[in-house]
Parts: structure tokens; C-alpha cells; sequence
């Protein structure tokens, strides 16, 4: 089984999925093996390894210490084509459909693709749209794109419907690390209706309530990051599974 199968067995018996992120640079070498087992013992059906500014220079033992620790599917989630890693589950193949920055429409997935291949690594073919969040958030900075506004649901859902048309396996919304307000559960039950592919909502969400609305509007997968990187919100990751498990 595939990973990308083995993420669609989880949203069909389950209801949903949810994916913890490790963002490399948010925590201390030493400290990420912890934090992937605290996920998958919390009830997290994946980890999502990357960032978008990688200081870190091993990010390939990082994602190896993090393989080792744990049994869900190890996924990287690229800033760019340094995020690579042999130990790795998989890869989100992403392009950045809702900005029209060639670099990061074509360009670094030309450059990464040969390293993929080579390394053996499972792509998933995935459309990331950044979403107007309130704030300038460091995908948005570092891509270099403007995000699609937030009251312009009719845009998301022809972009997504783009994602689909192209043939990309998933459609990822994102508002950003740091995010001010969360995709807002209008656009993504828009978006859900109009396209068949699965949807990934991340950014923003920092409560199990909030999860669980995403995935009342029709999101296929949560992803949380931020909000568990602070002494408060370490304890959250049973809590937000609980309200994304919608079928357990």
C-alpha cells in the first residue's frame, strides 16, 4: 500500500486525518524524536516534516530521527528543493497554484523531481493555494506571491478545480504559519463541493473546536503546527484527533 492510499484508508474509516507539522527550525534537534512520539501517541495519523525557511543544515537526519520514532507515514512538506530526505514516507509534490510565481509554480519541482526519483521517495502530486489569513505569513514572504483573499471563495474554487484538472492527487489550503484567522469554513465547503479530490486544511487553527469545524465544512485532513509548539498546546494532540476523527 501507498502512502497516499494509506491516507485515504484513514479519511474513508476515520472520517478525516490528522497531521501533526514539525517544522525543524521551531525545535531543538534533541527534542524532535519527542515530539513525533507524543504525536503518534496522541492520535496523529501522520507527520509532516519542513518548513518554509530551513536554517537547520540536517534536515535529512532530522527526518531520520523522526522515521525511527515512530509508525505513521513520515511526509515532507517542502519550502524548497533543500527539503529532501531519503528516510522519508513520501513527499507533497506541491505547486503554488494560487500565486503566479513561476519558481514556485515549476521551477524548484524541475530541480527536485530527478532527486525524488533518485532517492526513491512517493510523490504526491499536491496544488497549494495560500489563503489571505490577516496577516503576512513566511509562506507568503518567501514565495514571494500574494495569497487569495479571503472573501473570494468563487477564486478557490476555481484554482482548486485547476489542482484537479491537472491531475494532482490532493488540494492543500493554506493560510500560514502563524496565521492570524484560519481558512475560513465557508471557502472550504465551497471548495469541497466543487471538486472531488481530497482538501488538506492547515494554518490558523488553534483549537480542537476550530478542527473539527474544518472538517464539518468537508476538509479531508488538518494539519496543526504552531499552536503545539508552546508548553500549552502540547497537550492539545489528542484532543484536536478526537475532533478530526469524526467517524471513531
Amino acid at each position: 500500500m501507498t502512502t497516499f492510499e494509506r491516507l485515504l484508508d484513514i479519511q474513508k474509516t476515520r472520517g478525516a486525518g490528522y497531521f501533526v507539522l514539525i517544522d525543524p527550525d521551531q525545535w531543538p534537534p534533541e527534542e524532535i524524536g519527542q515530539v513525533a512520539r507524543r504525536a503518534e501517541a496522541g492520535g496523529a495519523d501522520a507527520i509532516l516534516v519542513g518548513g518554509s525557511l530551513l536554517l537547520s543544515s540536517s534536515f535529512d537526519e532530522i527526518v531520520k530521527i523522526i522515521q525511527e520514532q515512530v509508525g505513521i507515514p513520515v511526509i515532507i512538506f517542502p519550502g524548497s528543493t533543500t527539503q529532501v530526505s531519503r528516510y522519508a514516507d513520501a513527499v507533497f509534490f506541491l505547486s503554488l497554484l494560487s500565486g503566479r510565481n513561476p519558481t514556485y509554480l515549476v521551477g524548484e519541482q524541475v530541480r527536485a523531481a530527478p532527486v525524488i526519483k533518485a532517492l526513491q521517495i512517493e510523490p504526491i502530486s499536491v496544488g497549494y493555494m495560500l489563503i489571505e489569513s490577516g496577516t503576512s505569513t513566511s509562506a507568503e514572504f518567501m514565495s514571494n506571491t500574494r495569497p487569495i483573499p479571503r472573501a473570494k471563495s468563487d477564486i478557490a474554487k476555481a484554482t482548486a478545480l485547476t489542482a484537479e484538472y491537472f491531475g494532482m492527487k490532493m488540494v492543500y489550503l493554506e493560510a500560514g504559519s502563524g496565521a492570524e484567522q484560519s481558512v475560513p469554513d465557508e471557502m472550504i465547503s465551497q471548495v469541497c463541493h466543487y471538486i472531488s479530490a481530497p482538501v488538506i486544511v492547515g494554518g490558523g487553527i488553534r483549537t480542537p473546536e476550530q478542527a473539527a469545524r474544518k472538517v464539518a465544512a468537508g476538509a479531508s485532513f488538518v494539519v496543526t503546527g504552531n499552536v503545539l509548539e508552546n508548553v500549552a498546546g502540547r497537550d492539545l494532540v489528542p484532543a484536536f484527533a478526537d475532533a478530526v476523527h469524526c467517524k471513531d
